[in-house]
C-alpha cells in the first residue's frame, strides 16, 4: 500500500486573472468545493494517509483551508448548525497533511523535489493540485494496482484529440494489455506532427524515490525551470516505466470554459441542484 502522495500547488494561476490575484488557484470551488480539496479526498479515498503540498507566495488559504477553524465552529455551534460543523471538521481530519514552501516558481520537477527529505524512500503518488479527475475509482488507487504488478513508476494518461497534443507531456509506449503501456519514451508539447501517440499525461503519476536523482541531474530549460518530463525520459532509459489509460475523465478546469463546464457537470450530479438545474439549462437553451 502506497502512503504518501504529493500534491504541487504553487503556480500562479494567470489564466484565472484576476480571481487568482488574491486566492490560489487550487482554491477555486466547483460548486461549493475547492479543486484542491477533491484532489486531497482522492488520495485520501485511494488509502493514503499522509500528504505534502507544495505550496509557494500567496498561497496560504490552502494551508488554512486543511486547518482547524475554532472561531467559525464555535459560530456554527452556537448558530445549531450541525451538518455544517461536521462538514468543516472532516476537512482537517482528511489525513496527515503538510506543507513546504518552494522557493522559486521552477517548474514541477522542482516542486517535486522539494519532496524528497519527506517521501525518503518511499514510492509515492503526484496528484496535480489543480487537475480534477471524475472516476469511480479513485484515479490515485488505479496507479497503485498497476503499480503492485510491475513494481515500476506509472503515470496515468487519457486519449486527447491529435490537434490538441501540443498542450500537454506525451507519451512514446507499446501497448502490453488492456489500458496499459510500456513507456519507450516522453515528449513535452509535441507538435501534431511530433507526436508518437495521442496519449497525454493526465496529472497523476505513482513514481519511485530514485526520481529525485534524475531531477538532480536535469538542468533547466531555456525559461529556467526544471520540469519532470526530463528526469522521466532519463529515467525510462534505464528502468521499466509504466502508463495506463484512465478509467474515468479528466475535467479540463485548466482553462475557464473547462472550469465553467465542469461547475455544471458536478452540480448535476448533486441532489440538491440537479432537478432545478436541469430546468434553468432547459430554458436557457430555448433562448439561445
Amino acid at each position: 500500500m502506497i502512503r504518501k502522495a504529493v500534491i504541487p500547488a504553487a503556480g500562479f494561476g494567470t489564466r484565472f486573472l484576476p480571481a487568482t490575484k488574491s486566492q490560489p488557484k487550487e482554491m477555486l470551488p466547483i460548486v461549493d468545493t475547492p479543486v484542491i480539496q477533491y484532489v486531497v479526498e482522492e488520495a485520501v479515498d485511494a488509502g493514503i494517509t499522509d500528504i505534502l503540498m507544495i505550496i509557494g507566495k500567496g498561497k496560504r488559504a490552502i494551508e488554512e483551508h486543511f486547518d482547524r477553524s475554532f472561531q467559525l465552529e464555535t459560530q456554527l455551534l452556537q448558530n445549531g448548525k450541525k451538518t455544517e460543523l461536521a462538514a468543516i471538521r472532516r476537512i482537517s481530519e482528511l489525513a496527515n497533511i503538510h506543507f513546504v514552501w518552494q522557493k522559486e516558481m521552477k517548474g514541477l520537477g522542482d516542486a517535486i523535489y522539494c519532496a524528497r527529505h519527506h517521501v525518503q524512500d518511499e514510492p509515492f503518488v503526484v496528484l496535480l493540485g489543480d487537475t480534477l479527475i471524475d472516476a469511480t475509482e479513485p484515479a490515485a488507487r488505479q496507479l497503485q494496482h498497476l503499480f503492485q504488478q510491475h513494481q515500476g513508476p506509472v503515470v496515468l494518461v487519457e486519449q486527447v484529440d491529435r490537434s490538441q497534443v501540443s498542450r500537454y507531456g506525451v507519451i512514446d509506449a507499446e501497448q502490453t494489455e488492456p489500458r496499459v503501456y510500456l513507456v519507450k519514451d516522453f515528449i513535452e508539447k509535441p507538435t501534431e506532427q511530433e507526436a508518437p501517440s495521442n496519449l497525454a499525461i493526465a496529472g497523476r503519476y505513482l513514481l519511485t524515490p530514485d526520481i529525485f536523482e534524475y531531477i538532480s541531474r536535469t538542468k533547466p530549460d531555456k525559461d529556467g525551470e526544471i520540469q519532470l518530463t526530463e528526469p522521466m525520459r532519463m529515467m525510462v532509459k534505464e528502468r521499466a516505466m509504466y502508463a495506463l489509460l484512465l478509467d474515468g475523465k479528466r475535467c479540463d478546469i485548466g482553462n475557464k470554459e473547462g472550469f465553467i463546464k465542469t461547475n455544471i457537470e458536478f452540480a448535476l450530479k448533486r441532489e440538491d441542484m440537479a432537478k432545478n438545474l436541469r430546468q434553468f439549462i432547459k430554458e436557457l437553451a430555448k433562448r439561445i
